[in-house]
């Protein structure tokens, strides 16, 4: 099968994808931006569309005329080379274009690219696509995560579905894993995709360490609460406890104490806590706290890649205690795509592994996810090391 049709399919079963997870959502849901890290629905569906008319159809289809003037401006989402945008947090007064005429652009993007790849392409429009491709697929990420901070943020807590992604199988008791210290080879082995972040392949000296076997479940924070763990400033970083209580802070994102018992927000509405599930939606600074309380630590980034094949990962993103710092060696890309990843190498911390968010396929032991510490919107939680 010729490259550009196993392309083709790859890039028409994301953009259906996408609009899947859409389907169980009302009109009124589109539009909804509770916070500014968090996008409306329809934002999403049309910025992954802007995406690829930009960097693909713009410059690589003669004649090729833009579906609609003003949505370079609403749809940019942080790219300043490529012109003025809509600011990020008034993507919610979008109320214009209407959800109906943002479908109307996906299907129009997606007919123009589909027709594109039937014919002769360049080897740089394909790995355009296949940029577009993986990045669709981290808004679909951010879709699923934003829908469930939009509806779990209603006062009504209403569920996005009966079959949402958030059920997994008993973690039971984790185990220490030892590992030998020595020197590792890290980073994208140059097989297959990768961002930018994960290029520049070295090596790292680590001495020995023992990391869990599995991530810390909810038992563990509901002793740490129990404990006064968000009343104790030992346990926390100077920003972490500043956080706590400017924020009023006592549990993770989506626990609500009702009649003396904690209750989580899921996808398919509130459930009662699960003390063996894994532990989510937790900042850097309470996965920080929580791993003092226990008497142990984050693992690096590097410790984590190390070990990850001696341990079962992918239920939630692992907070390290990484900065989200280049590797050795690394440049921006030129144009308009250097600015992807590397000006974002500030004040941030590094998840590694996925989560039941994440889509099929857009894992790998050296992705390099990246967050701003107070962050927890995502399905974000911790594993310990020694």
């Amino acid at each position: 099968m010729p490259v550009t049709a196993t392309l083709a399919d790859r890039l028409l079963s994301t953009r259906s994808h996408s609009e899947a997870l859409c389907q169980p959502l009302q009109t009124e849901d589109y539009v909804v931006q509770p916070i500014e890290d968090v996008s409306p629905p329809k934002w999403h569906l049309g910025h992954t569309t802007w995406f690829f008319e930009e960097f693909v159809l713009k410059p690589f289809v003669p004649g090729y005329s833009v579906f609609h003037e003003d949505y370079a401006f609403v749809f940019n989402s942080y790219y300043e080379s490529l012109g003025e945008r809509v600011i990020r947090a008034n993507r919610g007064n979008l109320s214009r274009p209407s959800v109906q005429g943002v479908y109307k652009y996906r299907r129009h993007v997606t007919e123009k690219l589909m027709e594109f790849l039937e014919g002769e392409v360049p080897a740089e429009a394909c790995d355009l696509v296949e940029v577009g491709i993986h990045h669709e697929q981290q808004h679909q990420e951010l879709l699923l995560t934003d829908i469930k901070y939009i509806l779990g943020n209603n006062p009504l807590l209403p569920a996005y579905s009966d079959c949402g992604p958030e059920e997994f199988p008993k973690l039971g008791a984790a185990e220490w894993i030892t590992v030998p210290g020595g020197h590792y080879d890290i980073g994208h082995r140059g097989e297959g995709f990768c961002f930018d972040n994960e290029l520049g392949r070295h090596q790292v000296l680590l001495g020995d360490f023992e990391i869990a076997s599995l991530p810390v479940t909810n038992r563990d924070m509901l002793d740490f609460i129990a404990d006064g763990g968000y009343r104790r400033f030992d346990l926390w970083h100077a920003e972490g406890w500043d956080w706590v209580n400017r924020e009023g802070i006592r549990a993770p994102l989506y626990w609500h104490e009702r009649d003396g018992q904690w209750q989580y927000y899921t996808l398919k509405g509130l459930q009662p806590v699960d003390p063996e599930a894994p532990l989510a939606h937790i900042s850097f600074y309470e996965a920080y706290a929580l791993a003092e309380w226990k008497g142990f630590r984050l693992p690096t980034e590097f410790e984590w890649e190390a070990a990850q094949e001696a341990f079962g990962w992918g239920n939630r993103w692992e907070w390290t205690g990484s900065a989200y710092l280049p590797y050795p060696g690394y440049r921006k890309a030129q144009g308009a795509l250097g600015e992807y990843n590397g000006k974002f190498m500030v004040s941030q911390h590094v998840l590694r592994g996925a989560s039941v968010a994440t889509p099929h396929g857009h894992s790998r032991p050296t992705y390099r996810n990246f967050f701003h510490p107070h962050l927890r919107w995502q399905y974000t939680g911790l594993r310990l090391a020694r």
